[in-house]
């Protein structure tokens, strides 16, 4: 047997870039890492005494594949109050992180040659989704519209590819890796073209806590019958190692979407999800006092980037700032973050893998001490390696 002649599809993606950087610069002892979306702060200790409590309690055999009913019971209330979401328990499902939330609504929702609408910079999960599920993937860069999708760049996307069948955007709102978080307006401008379209949207809203003197809207409220939201509690409650996500959708449809995590996973474990179960009946504030000191991590990390001769996006959400490399260091993101670990022993993420290699990722969920030192070796560097003035 030969290699290629396993699924071609496989073959065309890649293992992750990001992962791979992160793993290679870890063998150095001396790195301070601000590559991964992994909040520096712990799981609260009423969250893990659910989970002693439930291993002690023996609480291991199997669930049901949805989820417990009274986790999604939960996760109806929870995010009913945070967001407004208008979602009963049956149209909830539970699942092994958001990632397994994205995985298995594009293998429900698409058909073979179905092309989805990605706008970019985005995470690379969707677009490994996409291509997994044999579809045509259309990158919409948005750049030069503040990093906010448009309408008229929906429609534009339609119209430029008149011989595929656009039926997908995947939207994931605050943005990861730009923190661009949507307005009311701009969220409910897309929805008109949408509709009329016919195009599913899948709502990546799990940095949707995570706001920045703004409120979080969803764009199922103004598209409720076209929309798959994803959410969970990795970012919130700081728990991505538990492994924890929520799809809500329209009746009929989530119950497809259901069938097929149930073969592909069975379901979120036990342990894990009594635990969420704690997390949104008593943790209903755990995510603000991450907030507030994130929020003073972004306009630091904001700041000292701009002094340093970089072009920033300004986030309203998540945890990450985007930074446009000085036109005087003559590097591409990827040229920069291996200088900067080689030389400087600070590990940032290119911007390559999220589509636009002029950029750098920097996460703030780390501590003050890092984000010091990160800024003060990314100073340096442009001193250092300037050909000519970076402004």
């Amino acid at each position: 047997m030969e290699l290629n002649e396993i699924n071609p599809y496989v073959l065309k993606v890649m293992p992750s870039a990001m992962r791979k950087f992160d793993h290679d610069i870890s063998v150095d002892p001396k790195i301070i890492k601000l590559t991964l979306g992994e909040p520096n702060f712990n799981v609260p200790d009423h969250i893990k005494q659910a989970a002693i409590d439930a291993i002690n309690d023996n609480k291991s055999h199997y669930p049901y594949y949805w989820g417990y009913q009274e986790l999604r019971d939960a996760a109806s209330k929870y995010y009913r109050d945070k967001f407004g979401y208008d979602y009963p328990a049956d149209q909830i499902v539970v699942t092994v992180g958001a990632t397994e939330a994205v995985a298995v609504t594009v293998k429900t929702l698409f058909k073979h040659g179905d092309a989805v609408i990605i706008p970019t910079p985005a995470y690379p999960l969707y677009d490994a989704s996409t291509t997994l599920n044999e579809l045509n993937t259309l990158l919409v860069d948005t750049s030069d519209d503040d990093f906010i999708l448009t309408p008229a760049k929906v429609q534009k996307a339609i119209d430029d590819h008149p011989d595929l069948n656009v039926k997908g955007l995947i939207l994931t709102d605050p943005n990861n890796p730009t923190g661009v978080a949507y307005s009311k307006e701009q969220i409910a401008a897309l929805a008109p073209v949408l509709k009329k379209n016919g195009i599913w949207v899948i709502s990546d809203e799990i940095y949707g806590e995570l706001t920045y003197g703004q409120k979080h809207y969803s764009i199922s409220e103004y598209l409720p019958d076209q929309t798959i939201i994803i959410n969970g509690l990795s970012k919130s409650h700081a728990m991505t190692g538990y492994r924890l996500g929520f799809i809500f959708g329209p009746s009929g449809f989530v119950d497809e979407i259901a069938k097929v995590h149930q073969f592909t996973v069975t379901a979120a474990a036990s342990i894990v999800q009594y635990a969420a179960i704690e997390a949104l009946e008593h943790g209903q504030d755990d995510s603000k006092p991450m907030l507030q000191e994130y929020e003073k991590r972004r306009d630091f990390v904001a700041k000292e980037m701009t002094e340093a001769g970089f072009d920033v996006v300004h986030p309203g959400g998540a945890f990450y700032v985007f930074a446009k490399i000085p036109v005087g260091l003559h590097m591409d993101s990827w040229a920069f973050v291996k200088t900067l670990a080689k030389e400087y022993h600070i590990g940032l993420m290119p911007g390559d893998p999220f589509g636009d290699n002029e950029y750098v990722r920097i996460s703030y969920a780390a501590s003050d001490e890092a984000l010091a030192a990160a800024m003060k070796a990314v100073k340096q560097l442009v001193a250092d390696h300037s050909v000519e003035p970076t402004k």
